[in-house]
Parts: C-alpha cells; structure tokens; sequence
C-alpha cells in the first residue's frame, strides 16, 4: 500500500492529455501536488504534453502504473474511466476520476467494492458545482434560506458547429459520435443540484428530443445520437428535478433551485454568474428585499479560482482531492454520488428506449443491492457485444459526404485513424 508523506507534494499522474492537460495544469504546489508522469495511446500528442510539462511519459497503462506517484488521475475516454480506475486502485492508488464514474452497472459494481477494498481515496471529478454562485446556493440552502428543497432544475446544453465537434471527436467509433450523450453525459447539470441539496437520485425517467435530420451539426458529422435529453428524477427527500443536456440551441448552464420558501437560480441573461434569490413578500424577514441579484465570491481561495477554468472548477476538484488524500477522509463527491449521478444516464437511457418508463437508481452503497447489478451490461458501445441502439430512431447512418468532411477535419488534428 501506498503512504502519502504531508511533508511533500502528493505525486500524480494522469491519463489522457486533451481534457488531462487541466489537471496537469493544476497538480501544482498551490494544491499540495506535483505532475510526475502522463499517459495516452495518442503518441503525437503525448510527445508534446510530456515536452510541455517535463515529465515521464507512457503509452502502456500498466507501464504509467509502475511510476513512483501516490495517486491518478483518469481523464481519458468517458465510458472507459471504471476499468482504469478499478486496476488503480488495486495497485494501491489514490484516484480522481472524470465524467462518468461507469459505463454500465456492473463496471459501477466493481467500482464501488475496489473503492472498499483498497481503502484509497475516490473522487469523482464533476467540477460544476464548485462554481461561484453553485457553492453560494450550497450555503445558503444549508442555512436554510429557502426552506425544504422541492423542486430543482439544472442544465448543460453545448452546441458546437459541425468542424468544431469533429475536431474533439477524432475517429468514426469516438465516443462523442455513438454515445447518446443528451442522456448519458448528466452529471453537468445533477451535480450541482445534488451539492447545493445534499439529496440523491433515486429514480429516473429519460424523454429524448430524437436525431435531426434538417441539423447540419448532426448531418455534417458522424454523430449517430439524438439532440438532447431532458431526465426527471426523484430525490430521495421526494423533490423533483429535471436534468437538461445536449446539443439545443442557447448555450449555457443554469441550475434552479426551488425551496417550500424561497427560490435560487443563476441568471439567465447578463453575466451568468450572477446569483438570483426570491423570497415572497409575506415569507421575507423585515428589512430583506424579495429579489436579489449579486455576484457572489468564491467561499475559499477566491482568487486562485479565479484563474483557473470551467468557472474555477478545476482548482477546488484538484484542490478537494489532495485534500482528501491527506486527511484520509473520502471527499464530498466520493464514489457513491458519483456512482449516482453516472447511473442516471444508463437508467435514463434504459427508461429512453423502454418508452420513457422510470428506472431504479440503486444505492450502491449495499452489497445486497450491488448483487442485483453485478452483471448488468447495458450498453450503447458498439465494440461491445450485444449493444443497444444509439438512438430512439434505430440505427442511423452518416451520408458519404458527412464521413469525408469529419476526416478532413481529423487529419487536422494529426489523427491518421479512420
């Protein structure tokens, strides 16, 4: 087993250097970390990152786990992160994990019980609810400032021209192009619903806005996936939430919080960052206005947030993980809220193709639950046997001239796949 040594910088390393160059970036002495070693299979890529940050690099996984570090940090494919972090920490690291936590149940099954049994330190990397106005919602629901949570909403929506798009999605089989990304790619918009409230999901039902053909984002590319996904979910307080993603016209993230006396929301237009508050009229206390809209501050470390990116969420997930790992407790966003909200999205898909029907979104934390699960491998990958459809609409096929488009816009990137 692996020791951290509180005297020096917790030694990392990270896998994949596109969305890993953040956190490489990060692993500095401003957190307690120093960047030991990356990995990637993109050899081109790697080369430059390793030159870029001066470190020891691997194209081999198990190679990158032999390096002298304390901890990894998983930043490579989404629906490949709980095999990574399962061989992790069972050769004794600590692990940080990027979106999702599992692919199927039964990855999230072996992840829970490698968690248990290595005993090491899992934080799930979802940094949207360390923004400033979600952190300030967190405070104020806390001190009761709008009552009991009973409604909620939260959002991702990211459109992207068609070049745009391709260029992060390098390859026929990525999986940004099979992945039913309106449903499976939530946590974004639950996750700050689930920090502010401290409740969990415990059921989902998925409804799809399905495949547009007349959208050049979806005919100009290789996606083989739906627009968007809007799930409803029940708490386990009995609240209800609506999680919105995909590829909707209107940029932007939005998260509401609705209390049996009072409302919180980030501002819809303006600076985004600004926080609105509203307390009815006969509910206020004396002397408190019914509407306010303020930018709030970062609760801790103000300023270095500030310079860091998805609204200073990359600073407070690197900064909660070396946290955790010295003090030996399982942080905020442990294994089983991650596990939560990456399962809303299987069981959102499940509930997508069985007619919008709810879904269980099992407590992960029981073994006897676990059991239910353990083989359960529900999947859309099309490398995997017996995978579901991609889409509500079957099997859809990019056009010759959308395939020759994406790889112009590959050999761009330097990928020389197909």
């Amino acid at each position: 087993m692996k020791t951290v040594n509180n005297k020096r910088p917790i030694r990392v390393g990270v896998i994949g250097v596109g969305r890993g160059s953040g956190f490489a970036s990060g692993a500095t002495d401003l957190v307690g970390m120093k960047l030991v070693a990356l990995c990637d299979t993109w050899k081109d890529k790697l080369r430059e990152a390793g030159k870029k940050f001066g470190v020891a690099t691997y194209t081999d996984y198990d190679k990158f786990l032999e390096h002298d570090m304390d901890a990894v940090v998983l930043a490579n494919y989404c629906h490949q992160h709980a095999p990574f972090a399962v061989k992790a920490l069972d050769a004794g690291f600590h692990v940080m994990s990027e979106c999702a936590a599992c692919h199927t149940m039964a990855e999230g099954v072996a992840l829970a019980r490698a968690v248990e049994r290595s005993k090491r330190i899992y934080m799930f990397a979802e940094n949207y609810p360390y923004s400033a106005y979600n952190q300030e919602m967190r405070r104020l629901y806390l001190a009761g400032r709008v009552g009991k949570f009973v409604y909620g909403e939260g959002e991702y929506v990211h459109p992207d021209p068609a070049d745009v798009t391709m260029a992060r999605s390098c390859g026929y089989n990525h999986w940004r192009n099979w992945l039913p990304w309106g449903v499976y790619y939530c946590t974004h918009a639950i996750a700050p619903v689930m920090f502010i409230t401290d409740t969990i999901p415990v059921s989902v039902s998925a409804f799809v806005v399905p495949h547009d053909f007349d959208d050049p984002e979806q005919t100009e590319t290789v996606r083989r996936t739906d627009i968007a996904g809007a799930l409803m979910l029940k708490m386990d307080n009995g609240a209800i939430v609506k999680a919105l993603q995909g590829s909707l016209r209107g940029h932007g993230n939005f998260v509401r919080i609705h209390g049996n006396c009072g409302l919180m929301e980030n501002c819809r237009t303006g600076d985004k960052s600004f926080l609105r508050v509203w307390r009815e009229p006969w509910e206020k206390n004396p002397g408190e206005p019914v509407e306010q809209i303020y930018m709030p501050d970062f609760p801790t470390h103000h300023g270095l947030a500030m310079k860091t990116g998805h609204s200073g969420g990359d600073f407070f997930t690197n900064f909660h993980f070396a946290e955790a790992i010295r003090s030996g407790r399982q942080p905020y966003l442990d294994v089983y809220r991650g596990l939560a909200m990456s399962m809303c999205g299987i069981q959102g898909w499940r509930s997508a193709l069985a007619g919008s029907a709810p879904m269980e979104i099992p407590d992960f934390r029981k073994e006897a639950v676990r059991k239910k699960y353990e083989n359960d491998v529900f999947s859309p990958d099309p490398s995997r046997p017996g995978h579901v459809s991609s889409s509500i609409l079957g099997e859809i096929k990019p056009s010759k001239k959308a395939l020759a488009f994406s790889r112009a816009v590959w050999r761009k990137q330097g990928y020389k796949g197909k």
